[in-house]
């Protein structure tokens, strides 16, 4: 099944300039760039990106740290088209903490940081990524960062075998 997942590197992946880094990995792993901007969210549209929903599964707090990280500077936003691409992108980024993401995945490489010490400093976790977790979930978020004219399909060399 082919789908579409959006990816953002957020504040901290950007100042930490690994956005390439960071793309190199999905397309190592064959996954099709279909979309990318910079993109500094303002809090209106960072309220759109984490939703009441957060709010229900992780509290109102949590949800406030989050709306106030992501507005601190620019994102990257990234669609990403690949056979499973919702799961196979959040096994490259690993685990949403930090702490506990394994070596070999984007956050476990490139971040440490745990949930009781984020806590303990009143700030959203540093992570690097946000990445989908559900297809309903991508949808909405690919069409809250990028207009359908932004989106691109094309074929790459590789996907012959693919198909």
């Amino acid at each position: 099944m082919i789908e579409r997942t959006l990816v953002l590197v957020k504040p901290d992946g950007v100042h930490r300039q690994l956005v390439g880094e960071i793309i190199s990995r999905f397309e190592r792993a064959g996954l099709k760039l279909v979309g990318i901007k910079m993109f500094w969210a303002d809090k209106e549209h960072a309220m759109k990106h984490y939703t009441e929903d957060i709010t229900i599964r992780r509290g109102e707090n949590v949800r406030n740290k989050l709306l106030r990280f992501l507005v601190i500077g620019p994102v990257v936003a990234i669609c990403l088209e690949g056979i499973e691409a919702i799961e196979i992108v959040r096994k490259i980024v690993g685990d949403t903490q930090p702490k506990t993401a394994l070596p070999g995945t984007i956050r476990g490489d490139y971040s440490h940081m745990s949930y009781a010490y984020a806590d303990a400093k009143d700030k959203a976790i540093p992570n690097l990524i946000h990445a989908s977790t559900t297809k309903e979930e991508a949808e909405y978020e690919i069409a809250l960062w990028f207009k359908s004219e932004e989106l691109h399909s094309y074929k790459l060399p590789h996907e012959d075998h693919v198909l």
